[in-house]
C-alpha cells in the first residue's frame, strides 16, 4: 500500500498591518505633528505682522520728515496743547516729544489709537561736520516698535 501523502496546507503570509502596528503608527505620527505645530506656532507668534510694521514705518517716516523740515535756529514759540505740534517752529522743539499719534493741530487719528511716538533731537558730529543733530523717532504699538534715525546739519549758516 502506498502511503498517500497528504498535502498540508501552506500558510500564506498575508500583507498589511495588525491593529497594534496601526495604533503605534498613529501615535507616532500624532506626536510628530504636535511637535511640528508647536514649532510653527512659536515662529508665527514671534513674527511681526507686516501690515502693522508698514503702518509703523509710515508714521515714523512722516514724523521724521516733519522734524527734518524745521528751521535749525531756535525760535520763541507758544506751548503746545496735548499732542499738537502746530506751535513747533524749530528743530529742537521736537526734542522730548512723546505721546499718541495725532495730526499737527492735535486732532486724534482714530485708526492709530494705541500707537505712540517719541522723538529725541541731540547734538552730534556727522562726518566731521560739528553743526549736526541726530534725530531719533520711535513709533510703537502692541509690543512692536520701529526706530528711525536721521541727521540734520546747519547747512544754511
Amino acid at each position: 500500500m502506498c502511503a498517500e501523502r497528504r498535502a498540508t496546507p501552506r500558510r500564506r503570509h498575508q500583507g498589511g498591518f495588525t491593529l497594534i502596528e496601526a495604533i503605534v503608527a498613529i501615535v507616532v505620527v500624532g506626536v510628530a505633528l504636535a511637535g511640528l505645530l508647536l514649532a510653527v506656532n512659536a515662529s508665527v507668534r514671534g513674527s511681526a505682522d507686516p501690515v502693522l510694521q508698514r503702518q509703523l514705518l509710515a508714521v515714523a517716516q512722516q514724523y521724521m520728515e516733519e522734524v527734518q523740515l524745521q528751521p535749525w535756529a531756535p525760535a520763541a514759540n507758544g506751548t503746545p496743547a496735548g499732542c499738537a505740534r502746530d506751535t513747533f517752529n524749530d528743530l529742537l522743539d521736537y526734542h522730548g516729544y512723546s505721546g499718541s499719534v495725532c495730526a499737527v493741530d492735535g486732532t486724534a487719528i482714530a485708526a492709530l489709537a494705541g500707537t505712540t511716538v517719541s522723538i529725541s533731537v541731540a547734538d552730534g558730529t556727522l562726518g566731521g561736520v560739528a553743526a549736526a543733530r541726530r534725530i531719533t523717532v520711535t513709533v510703537a504699538r502692541g509690543g512692536q516698535s520701529i526706530t528711525l534715525t536721521g541727521w540734520r546739519t546747519d547747512h544754511a549758516s
